[in-house]
């Protein structure tokens, strides 16, 4: 048994971890929509509350689409995909070496390692060096990063465009709309013409915070 001493902090986004009892082991597999993940609680982050977020975006992929997901941590997002869609191709990227070897174990757990595709590193480097237009879906999981890495993720897109799903931390004032706040922060920095299709409030983070999620569809001209 083990308990969180911290919120969650840092570059891999990790709380630290107390052992109160039992073996002391920070591993286990953990079950979602069918699926099954090895992680570590201690290497990577993990929250069973994105469960209805996972089984979610998974259900607007169509078949044949390529998804590149920037933050794929242990690779939830990226394997439920692969399981219950029917995606050509997802390139899977972190930049924690743990999460990565961790994605690799978890596409073999669940037999989808010739369509989920593992890569370590930041995710704007290996968009420029090797993802430019390569996707019909983006995924930004990453809150904290999300805004500062879209253009990047904008490059990632087809030169049709296709769609992004923009996960953003909002502070909730009194009289202040988090969906409408989030739209507002994310619209200025996205080409002319991009449509809202769906914004949705994921969980709360902290006092009056909130995480939300943008559903954006992106169509380049030209």
């Amino acid at each position: 048994m083990w308990a969180a001493s911290t919120p969650v902090r840092g570059e891999y986004k990790l709380r630290t971890f107390t052992h109160l009892a039992g073996e002391e082991r920070s591993w286990t597999i953990y079950k979602e929509h069918g699926c099954r993940f090895k992680v570590d609680i201690t290497k990577v982050f993990i929250t069973p509350r994105l469960n209805n977020e996972h089984i979610r975006v998974a259900r607007q992929v169509r078949p044949g689409e390529v998804v590149v997901n920037m933050f794929a941590g242990a690779g939830l997002f990226s394997i439920i995909i692969a399981c219950k869609s029917k995606p050509r191709k997802v390139y899977s990227i972190d930049i924690n070496e743990h999460a990565y070897k961790l994605m690799i174990e978890n596409a073999r757990l669940n037999r989808v390692e010739d369509i989920v595709e593992p890569i370590h590193g930041d995710a704007a480097r290996v968009v420029e060096e090797r993802l430019q237009q390569v996707a019909d879906r983006v995924l930004m999981p990453l809150p904290d990063l999300a805004l500062q890495y879209l253009p990047h993720a904008l490059k990632a897109l087809k030169p049709q465009g296709g769609v992004i799903h923009i996960y953003l931390h909002i502070h909730t004032p009194k009289g202040v709309n988090p969906l409408e706040e989030a739209w507002r922060k994310a619209k200025t920095r996205l080409p002319p013409g991009s449509r809202l299709l769906q914004a949705r409030r994921v969980r709360p983070v902290g006092p009056r915070t909130l995480q939300v999620v943008l559903d954006v569809e992106v169509r380049h001209s030209g």
